[in-house]
């Protein structure tokens, strides 16, 4: 009994953890216009206040793999979710735009250690079981993604607020931390030897590492976009804000069977292509109902999105399967990731811009349809069975 705790508490760990990091940036996009209100953003502090999400990960995220090597990945993931809750304490308490924006950069920063070092942990404590164990974790972010869209203007509504709201993650996050502290026991560092060692800068010479960074990037702008913009675009609409939330509940929710199904599928699958274009066209078709008819049938648009954004678990399974050690898959996520978010920042920023520029939603979406091209081609390479030791050697 004793021997099957210590062998399935790590994946107990890992799933706290996942349902973790998406909450903190997601809450905030059905309650932005009360935010607002509240403490007196305006249109392009509020494009800022989406776009942090991608800055920090971009920043902070290519951090990890050398915050994982001096620290150890266990106590480096204790020391994220340490900063995560820390972050989220304090921005419940900002009166004011800036500290609001600042303590939500603290959380982030958090956030954006545990995601890139999340696949390197699998690989690490399930090398045999990689698809199903990413499997389990990407549909436990979903499912935390789809908790923070739906249920955050119920609990605001009934808990007096969104800052009540958004206190409910808070506790989440300390759930997990204590899930965690555990595996400090068993922390140990990465080797640093020339053998095992692989850094950001051996990823970039590489054109797998390009393309999952290109692939990420596009996705993340997508995913975020949809995050922070989807409801606002619904109520526009003349959706009432119940009903937006629903939406993006939607958006996120129906992404649940793929979270689950396609990181196994592609553990198993040596070139994903097919499913990958499958994955694209219901993105297209997303993004061109809610352009030409928002509120004509939100609902099927809203799950179109959610099928056209599940290239999302494809890339966790990605960083899996195109590495063959835990020191190469991190450093080939935190690549991909950091570089990625880069990429992923202009994706909500602009919405917000273009909104405020043009005074509705045709261009800020157009923009995102136009993004589908270049992420194309990236995937298309992405996909391809090869492993990035083997580019690293050539």
């Amino acid at each position: 009994m004793i021997e099957h705790l210590r062998r399935w508490w790590p994946l107990v760990a890992l799933l706290a953890l996942a349902f973790n990091l998406r909450p903190v940036a997601v809450a905030v996009g059905p309650v932005l216009e009360e935010i607002s209100a509240d403490i007196g953003l305006t249109g392009t502090t509020a494009g800022l206040l989406t776009s942090l999400p991608t800055i920090c990960f971009a920043s902070f995220g290519a951090l990890a793999p050398t915050i994982a090597r001096k620290l150890g990945d266990h106590l480096a993931i204790a020391l994220a979710l340490g900063v995560l809750i820390l972050g989220q304490v304090g921005r419940l308490l900002a009166p004011s735009p800036v500290p609001f924006l600042l303590t939500s950069m603290v959380a982030l920063a958090g956030m954006a250690l545990a995601n890139v070092l999340m696949p390197s942990l699998v690989r690490q404590h399930y090398p045999r079981r990689i698809g199903l164990a990413t499997a389990l974790y990407s549909f436990t972010l979903t499912v935390g993604v789809t908790t923070a869209s739906v249920a955050t203007v119920p609990v605001a509504h009934a808990m007096g607020g969104w800052r009540a709201a958004l206190a409910v993650w808070v506790v989440a996050a300390a759930a997990a931390l204590v899930a965690w502290l555990p595996l400090l026991r068993s922390r140990t560092k990465r080797r640093a030897d020339a053998q095992s060692r692989v850094t950001l800068g051996q990823i970039a010479r590489t054109r797998l590492g390009w393309a999952l960074a290109v692939l990420f990037g596009i996705q993340s702008a997508q995913a975020y976009s949809i995050f922070g913009w989807l409801p606002s675009v619904y109520r526009s609409a003349g959706l009432d804000e119940v009903q937006a939330g629903l939406m993006l509940g939607i958006a996120t929710g129906v992404g649940l069977v793929p979270a689950f199904a396609i990181p196994a599928y592609v553990a198993r699958t040596r070139n994903p292509t097919v499913l990958f274009l499958v994955i694209m066209a219901f993105l297209v078709a997303g993004y061109t109902g809610l352009l030409l008819a928002p509120s004509s049938a939100p609902w099927l648009w809203a799950i179109f999105l959610a099928l056209g954004t599940a290239s999302f678990p494809l890339l966790l399974a990605l960083f899996g399967t195109r590495a063959r050690t835990p020191t190469a898959t991190a450093a080939l996520s935190g690549f991909s990731q950091s570089v990625g978010y880069v990429i992923a920042t202009l994706g909500p920023l602009s919405f917000g811009v273009l909104h405020s520029v043009t005074g509705g939603w045709t261009a800020p979406i157009a923009l995102q349809l136009c993004l589908v091209a270049p992420m194309l081609l990236a995937g298309l390479y992405a996909c391809r069975p090869v492993l990035v030791e083997d580019e690293l050697g050539a």
